[in-house]
């Protein structure tokens, strides 16, 4: 039973971060107000949310199996306090520090209405922080962390976000930006 918990322990938490990567170059096209190739804005949206979401679910499952597993021997306050674990406190403080800011993007995601939009996009903005985070988590604590398939695939996530966000900063990023700045004719 234990190797079955490590097992979908740590493929859990690679399916999560995978999820996560799509979760957050969604959302950067969502608030382009951009259609994904056929898929009009509104889908792109309910795609994010639903990733992201699930993408929750899957780091749930990845927490709980491993709190769950003799081997990992994680308990409920290296969950919760970050950095105290036995095993690598700094990589798995990470992955708690990574835990809190998801719950945090989640609830106000789950909210949105409730706490205004302005909250809403300055709690989000901690999505650009808690993607790289887990990254360093899965890195530095993961079994496959070193291995050269994980790290190719980490890289390649890395450039696509680097190129998602640095778009996202620059001015053409909206697609109302020439409205915006009177260059519309």
């Amino acid at each position: 039973m234990d190797n079955a918990m490590w097992a979908v322990g740590r493929m859990s938490g690679f399916v999560a971060l995978a999820l996560f990567t799509m979760t957050v170059l969604l959302g950067i096209l969502t608030r382009s107000g951009r259609p994904l190739l056929a898929i009009p804005r509104f889908s792109v949206t309910l795609l994010h949310r639903n990733l992201s979401l699930l993408a929750t679910v899957f780091l749930l499952l990845h927490v709980g199996t491993l709190l769950l597993d003799s081997y990992a021997q994680l308990n409920i306050v290296d969950v919760v306090v970050p950095f105290l674990g036995s095993f690598k406190p700094f990589w798995q403080g990470l992955g708690t520090v990574a835990l809190d800011l998801v719950l945090a993007l989640v609830v106000t995601g789950l909210l949105r209405h409730r706490i205004g939009q302005r909250a809403f996009r300055a709690v989000h903005w901690f999505s650009y922080a808690m993607w790289p985070i887990a990254l360093g988590h899965a890195i530095g604590n993961g079994t496959n962390g070193g291995n050269g398939w994980f790290l190719a695939g980490a890289s390649i996530a890395v450039l696509l976000l680097a190129a998602a966000t640095a778009w996202r900063v620059s001015a053409a990023f909206l697609e109302t930006s020439k409205v915006r700045q009177g260059g519309l004719s």
